[in-house]
């Protein structure tokens, strides 16, 4: 498989130079383990899910990282939570060298405990999402961004269904006790037809006959292995009542796509889930420019109960924001932007330090020779790929 250069790389060298220890997280087959390894190929690699390196490094922990030589490569870390501990002192003995260790896991919380009970200070985290646009025209709405899918797009419907079972059976049960897996394979089902809509759990366990702290917790898991994107509302206050709950996604459209049944382009393009999908794609593809940047993932929604709706909020610098409505259709109006100056309209009327407003119509490619509609005054109607670029 060619290798395809991943944005986060600069970030992923600038890192190294600046700490002893990178932590690298991310959902399972991202490409973490490949990006490091291309990136240092002389470090040593010990894969943390291998039962003979587990066993060896539980037997005598000091023993076993006295006889790795940096720059080391510790994949999976989240298998052996302890390693946390025992890396901490080797760096505490020599804080100045820097780039001596990378850590890498597919379960950001528990990662995310280890390096703030253990690593604080020591290490910079970063996150690897799946392949995004802007590092492939081969990333779509239909295959998504999972590097093997890209590479064997005919492969997709076995690999998804390979992903799927993999992913039950170790992060699902590493992670929670889910005693029936089929259960949870029809919630991952049934969350999939929720793609896009305001989280509702109750609405979730009424159908898998279960209670709502089981949705919460079976969510938590999908949070924890970056398999969902949860946007949450806007809060600022405008003089509105707002929606307060959340909006979710399956973070990657490929495997929403598999989950709903949609297998070829022609089903994608008359399934009634296309607008959800095609809003879901572009809400990841901003979450992954935003961590491949180094920054944080910084994306709302706005929704009040008059009805007002625009689909994204994506803050900047200085107070600025842009706002975002997303048309699956390769046609756009006017009427379409109206949600989005009534609500830079409010923002400008209400924010004591309100920054630039824009404002984005971001929508299907036209068909060849057709010119883009134009729309109101101040909204800029873009392909989702030009939108893409700006990123």
């Amino acid at each position: 498989m060619r290798y395809i250069r991943r944005r986060l790389e600069e970030q992923v060298l600038r890192a190294v130079k600046g700490f002893p220890a990178v932590v690298l997280t991310g959902p399972r087959r991202a490409g973490k383990t490949l990006l490091l390894r291309r990136l240092f190929p002389t470090a040593s690699y010990f894969l943390l899910e291998d039962p003979d390196v587990v066993a060896r490094f539980r037997s005598d922990p000091q023993g076993f990282l006295d006889a790795v030589p940096t720059p080391a490569i510790l994949d999976e870390v989240q298998n052996v939570p302890e390693v946390f501990a025992f890396v901490r002192a080797r760096i505490d003995r020599r804080p100045r060298r820097t780039g001596r260790w990378m850590l890498t896991g597919s379960q950001e919380a528990p990662l995310m405990r280890g390096v703030t009970e253990s690593m604080a200070g020591r290490a910079a985290v970063l996150q690897l999402l799946p392949l995004s646009w802007r590092e492939t025209p081969k990333v779509s709405l239909w295959r998504g961004g999972y590097p093997e899918v890209v590479a064997r797009p005919a492969n997709a419907r076995l690999w998804f269904s390979s992903y799927l079972q993999t992913y039950l059976e170790r992060d699902v049960r590493a992670v929670t006790s889910v005693k029936d897996l089929a259960l949870f394979r029809r919630f991952l089902s049934l969350l999939a037809s929720r793609h896009g809509q305001v989280l509702n759990k109750t609405d979730l366990a009424a159908p898998l006959g279960v209670s709502v702290p089981t949705i919460a917790q079976w969510l938590s898991v999908l949070e924890t292995t970056a398999q969902i994107l949860i946007v949450p509302p806007f809060y600022e206050n405008l003089g509105k009542r707002l929606i307060k709950s959340p909006k979710i996604y399956l973070a990657d459209a490929g495997l929403a796509c598999h989950l709903l049944g949609i297998d070829t382009a022609g089903e994608l393009a008359r399934s009634p889930f296309r607008g959800a999908l095609f809003e879901g794609f572009i809400a990841a593809e901003i979450a992954k420019a935003q961590v491949n940047a180094g920054g944080r993932r910084e994306l709302f929604y706005f929704r009040d109960e008059q009805g007002l709706e625009v689909d994204f909020l994506v803050p900047g610098r200085a107070g600025a924001v842009s706002l975002l409505e997303c048309k699956a259709g390769r046609t756009v109006t006017p009427a379409m932007a109206v949600p989005m100056q009534r609500l830079a309209e409010a923002m400008k009327r209400r924010r004591a330090k309100a920054g630039d407003t824009r404002m984005f119509l971001v929508h299907q490619s036209p068909l060849a020779g057709t010119p883009t509609q134009a729309v109101a005054s101040g909204v800029r109607a873009l392909p989702w790929q030009e939108f893409l670029k700006e990123l």
